[in-house]
């Protein structure tokens, strides 16, 4: 059995598992379902990334889209199914934030539909104000690709 102290956490983007990240991300997430590969590899040279390994393997996966000074918005976070149930999402996710690009923000934002849990102890919650929120949104533009 693995536990949070295996774990380590790395913002070092040389030591991903690009393969592994894009086949999860493509295959397996209904936000990014058949994204290029090369498009992945171009949000994560300007995103702020992390990754969770276990063992010598990347078992999790978060990037943060920021300009390091006012806003972010949190994207693409998993654990790899067989790692899940350990706390290693909060892990990452409280590592992430303790990046010295994460501080003093004015918002930081997610999309999730079903993983508010993972979200809420990390002081995300519901839009106080959804109105004032507006977004230009194409789901399919990966179909094809």
């Amino acid at each position: 059995m693995t536990t949070l102290n295996e774990l380590r956490i790395s913002s070092n983007k040389d030591e991903l598992d690009i393969d592994m990240v894009h086949a999860f991300l493509s295959q397996e997430t209904p936000w990014a379902k058949g994204m290029p590969r090369e498009t992945l590899e171009r949000a994560i040279a300007g995103s702020l990334c992390v990754g969770g390994y276990v063992g010598g393997r990347q078992v999790a996966f978060a990037r943060v889209v920021t300009d390091h000074a006012t806003f972010a918005y949190l994207c693409d976070v998993f654990v790899l199914p067989s790692y899940r149930g350990k706390g290693y999402a909060h892990a990452l996710l409280a590592q992430l934030f303790a990046s010295e690009s994460l501080q003093g923000l004015r918002r930081i934002m997610l999309a999730t539909t079903d993983a508010h849990h993972v979200y809420r102890p990390h002081g995300f919650k519901a839009l106080s104000n959804p109105g004032l929120f507006m977004e230009v949104h194409n789901p399919d533009v990966y179909r094809g690709a």
